[in-house]
């Protein structure tokens, strides 16, 4: 352990080197903080790598809802479907099912649109402000994002959608068949419309999205450690951590560690957070470029292709089997599968690579965002599947609860408290 890292002079510890925990880095060193990030890899490493690449602000629902009952015995029988439950793993799974269909209950169910829509709403203007900051306004892409429906027995269940979004207040346009080709013209004929959600956009490469973070936060005076964190416990002027090269201390923890972090929040905090991982594949196909002029998710194929500057990401595909259960890599590849149709020619998958990660997920849709144990320990995980939408918004929310007053117009956080489980 560097002699420079003491208690003496590390005021705040990242435990997570991922989109969100090195955005709250940056805003912490920002505010004077002296900021140390800790993880078992590189920066942006994990699901920060890997993800769709798509700045969600239109997805205000759960990520479940009811019907998820009536597809338990395809998710368990089809190991190539679009939400899969590993057999094995259905045991420690059920219980957290369970909460999660509780909280699709009236009430729950819309403190979970509420929450994930105050985060959303606040992510784009978040976002340019962070990106301004370290002037990489290029990276983000303002352009929109298209849903796509093949069948015509679709369209009652498109028209019901975009009158649930206009509901919560998601800006969303109806586009007709035409006006799909106009706008994305190596799509299928076949596409009979869709939605076009104006208030989205996508990164051009999520991971390079990490690294300018990361810089700017390293300019900032954050240090940076490639180790991994075993444990912890609470002092009086701090908190300890172990690491496998030793113990470190600082004033106040950040746990940001994504599908990681139920343990260490348990062992500072005392509280068993039912945090499980959405394992999500992807497949990148770099000899494809030019072919979509936004992100595009098909209704039917549920899945999303992404435009990105190393090609196209196709993603979108859920698996339910822990943190240990290895990759199973003919889902990624399954994806490719799933986009021949939705092209006037098929994509080209010469030197594709495929790609898993784990999406931490809480039962109610909503991250944990919040300052426990008298202020040492702070707590920004659980985003499920919009932890890039949300990593902005969540980096402000971080840096006002360690110095109130910092930002302001900010979302209010009782939907986010750890105390809600």
């Amino acid at each position: 352990m560097p002699d420079n890292l003491t208690a003496d002079n590390a005021d705040i510890a990242v435990i997570g080197a991922g989109i969100i925990g090195v955005a709250c880095a940056l805003q912490l060193a920002r505010q004077g903080r002296r900021v140390v990030v800790i993880d078992r890899q590189p920066p942006g490493h994990g699901a920060s790598f890997g993800n769709a690449g798509h700045l969600a602000t239109e997805q205000v629902f759960p990520i479940a809802d009811a019907s998820i009952l009536k597809r338990l015995p395809a998710m368990l029988m089809d190991p190539m479907g679009p939400l899969r439950l590993d057999w094995k793993y259905m045991p420690r799974a059920v219980p957290w099912f369970t909460r999660l269909l509780l909280n699709l209950r009236p009430a729950p169910f819309q403190r979970t649109i509420a929450g994930l829509r105050a985060l959303n709403e606040s992510s784009f203007a978040a976002w340019n402000r962070l990106l301004q900051s370290i002037d990489q306004t290029g990276l983000l892409k303002e352009d929109g994002s298209l849903l796509v429906f093949e069948r015509a027995e679709s369209r009652q269940a498109i028209e019901a959608l975009q009158a649930r979004m206009r509901q919560q207040q998601v800006p969303v346009d109806f586009w007709s068949a035409s006006t799909v080709q106009n706008s994305a013209p190596q799509l299928s004929a076949q596409i009979q419309g869709g939605l076009f959600f104006p208030r989205t956009g996508h990164f051009l490469d999520p991971y390079r999205v990490v690294c300018e973070l990361v810089s700017a936060a390293k300019a900032a005076g954050v240090q940076f450690l490639e180790q991994e964190v075993l444990g912890g416990q609470l002092q009086e002027h701090g908190v300890s951590l172990i690491t496998h090269q030793g113990r470190f201390t600082a004033r106040q923890v950040l746990i940001a560690c994504g599908a990681h972090s139920a343990k260490l929040t348990a062992a500072l905090t005392g509280k068993q957070v039912p945090l499980d991982t959405e394992r999500g594949y992807h497949l990148m196909l770099p000899h494809e470029h030019e072919r979509l002029p936004f992100a595009v998710t098909s209704l039917e194929r549920k899945f999303i292709m992404t435009p990105m500057a190393g090609g196209l990401r196709l993603a979108g595909t859920v698996e339910f089997a822990g943190l240990e259960h290895p990759p199973f890599m003919e889902r990624a590849w399954q994806l490719h599968r799933l986009s021949k149709g939705l092209f006037r020619r098929d994509l080209n998958a010469e030197d594709a690579t495929p790609w898993m990660g784990f999406r931490p997920s809480l039962p109610d849709s909503l991250p944990i965002i919040d300052k426990v144990c008298d202020g040492k320990v702070l707590l920004a995980f659980g985003h499920q599947h919009l932890g890039l939408t949300q990593a902005a918004i969540t980096a402000e929310l971080v840096a006002q609860l360690v110095s109130p007053g910092t930002h302001s117009g900010l979302p209010a956080l009782a939907a986010y408290r750890l105390a809600r489980f």
